[in-house]
């Protein structure tokens, strides 16, 4: 259940991510670390410190070497570093997404 949710939110991100007039994959890629600098400064409503350790924490499990399931166990140890890593690209996708029409016009995003 919780794999098909992964699933459907990963395709939900493509679809907004090709979706015409939105911004495109490459965008949305190099607004990332504008968005992060902007949200830590203050300047960025739409992220909150909340979100920014959620996402840091996403990225501390993919790279740390101790899991939830051991990477040993052949094909399940892999699975929960592949689900952690596929919320983490949809989050960032999204909420990078959001930045750029922010950044177009401030106004006109309601968050």
């Amino acid at each position: 259940m919780v794999k098909a949710g992964r699933a459907a939110a990963t395709w939900r991100a493509y679809r907004e991510v090709s979706k015409p007039g939105s911004p495109g994959l490459g965008a949305r890629l190099r607004a990332v670390p504008r968005m992060l600098r902007a949200a830590v400064k203050g300047d960025y409503p739409g992220l909150t410190k909340g979100k920014i350790a959620m996402l840091g924490m996403a990225v501390a499990y993919i790279v740390s070497p101790i899991d939830v399931v051991p990477d040993f166990l052949l094909g399940l140890g892999v699975v929960d570093d592949f689900g952690v890593f596929l919320w983490l690209a949809t989050a960032l996708l999204g909420e990078s997404g959001q930045y750029v029409e922010w950044e177009r016009d401030p106004r006109a995003t309601s968050r």
